[in-house]
């Protein structure tokens, strides 16, 4: 079973999207163990302050390492990777989500402020990742992607084998999903394709098949140029 340990300034930020949907149902089923721990509590400040003014000056607060290193070593085993939620760190992918379901214990960690003291990426941090090019106020919400991405991999999960394999970014292709219909067959003047009503399967397949090309080639033609 899969542990996931998230160290947070905002735990309580966790509490809905962590036991909702597929990831609470995951919890449910035992198949993840997720638990939510407030940096706070490992300070021996009296104030139970994390954070103090950066060493050669500059704008903001810096998040001290002998908290951080103290939360870290309470919860860390032998198979655990600690990852600090980064915009330096490499880009979050559907590869690197099927790298992280095959441990059995992540550690991830939220930085606030204007980041985290470097001697925490240097001693205890195993990978630094991003979600995107862009900032955003604290690590909370790569956490929850992060998370979201990899839950849904643990066969289970999904409740349905094929559903994960079939998705955008992990076809056997690499290319996106291909468009998808449900009833009715019309709505509003528009149909459903004619060839997935047919009950041709190979017709079906193919034409599947030349819509993910033709839908990544217009919204993603870097994934082709990848192969």
């Amino acid at each position: 079973m899969l542990h996931i340990d998230i160290i947070s300034l905002f735990p309580e930020v966790f509490t809905e999207p962590m036991s909702s949907s597929i990831i609470g149902r995951a919890v449910e089923s035992d198949l993840v163990k997720i638990s939510i721990h407030n940096l706070r509590e490992y300070s021996i400040d009296k104030h139970r302050r994390v954070d103090d003014r950066p060493y050669g000056g500059g704008p903001g607060m810096i998040m001290s390492c002998e908290t951080i290193f103290r939360a870290v070593e309470d919860l860390k085993t032998p198979t655990s990777k600690v990852i600090y939620m980064s915009p330096s760190g490499e880009v979050f992918n559907q590869r690197l989500a099927e790298e992280l379901v095959e441990e059995e214990h992540l550690i991830l960690l939220c930085g606030h402020y204007e980041g985290v003291d470097q001697r925490v990426l240097d001693g205890i941090v195993d990978r630094e990742i991003s979600i995107g090019d862009y900032i955003l106020s604290n690590g909370n919400l790569a956490a929850m992607v992060i998370s979201d991405a990899v839950i849904r991999l643990i066969p289970g999960a999904l409740g349905c084998s094929e559903s994960a394999v079939d998705e955008s970014f992990n076809q056997e292709d690499g290319l996106l999903e291909h468009p998808q219909y449900t009833r009715p067959e019309e709505f509003r003047h528009m149909r459903v394709p004619e060839v997935l009503l047919s009950g041709n399967h190979k017709k079906i397949k193919e034409w599947r098949s030349e819509q993910s090309y033709k839908k990544t080639l217009t919204r993603r033609p870097d994934l082709l140029k990848e192969k």
